[in-house]
């Protein structure tokens, strides 16, 4: 079943109505785990984070270049741009477009876990995050580090995020991977940077369960 709905945020600041259709069932579809198959994984930061399903594979919420775990209670959904929309550049950034969001709403938390993905392309992870951020006028203070996202070699990337309705930047992260069929870039916002922090287990725990699809 398809519905029509508006991303709150895409790119921060710049987005104000972006027009989508979102598939997929709010569960995560046919991988989206069964309380059997939940299980307890640990963060570098020692928080507990319970595994709610995988996404990635045809037949999940999110088929993509990749599969992951996602956190407990947070639910995901495909996106795909309407191209009829007036806003459907805003669903690009960069090299890359969303394919997917993950809400933190039903865990008590207010962001998102994003997947963006490319064509296939020879570009290094870290020239895809480099792109991503240059598409986002309102980022700065980029800190680039060599990563692994499962047994992928990775880039990630931690920055802030400006906006006039904000006392102070807040931090975002991402980091990206290459599959042959494109890159693909996983990012978490958040309300601020507070709420941001709090999410981190759930994003970690994509990172390090990554596959490829």
């Amino acid at each position: 079943m398809k519905k029509r709905y508006a991303v709150r945020a895409v790119a921060p600041a710049v987005l104000t109505a972006l027009v989508l259709t979102g598939c997929g069932s709010p569960d995560g579809g046919a991988e989206a785990g069964t309380p059997s198959s939940r299980e307890t994984k640990d963060t570098p930061a020692g928080k507990p984070v319970t595994k709610g399903g995988t996404l990635g594979a045809a037949g999940s919420a999110c088929p993509m270049p990749v599969t992951f775990d996602f956190a407990a209670s947070w639910t995901p959904e495909a996106v795909e741009v309407d191209p009829g929309s007036d806003f459907a550049a805003l669903g690009e950034q960069g090299p890359v477009r969303m394919v997917c969001e993950i809400d933190a709403k039903p865990a008590g938390n207010i962001g998102y876990l994003r997947v963006w993905a490319g064509e296939p392309s020879d570009s290094e992870p870290r020239a895809v995050l480099e792109a991503f951020l240059a598409a986002d006028p309102t980022a700065g203070k980029a800190a680039y580090t060599a990563s692994e996202a499962g047994s992928l070699t990775a880039a990630e990337v931690t920055y802030t995020v400006s906006s006039e309705l904000q006392d102070e930047p807040k931090t975002e992260r991402a980091f990206a991977v290459a599959t042959p069929d494109g890159p693909v870039v996983v990012h978490l916002g958040g309300l601020d940077s507070a709420e941001h922090q709090r999410m981190l287990p759930a994003y970690e725990l994509a990172k390090k369960t990554l596959k490829l699809g």
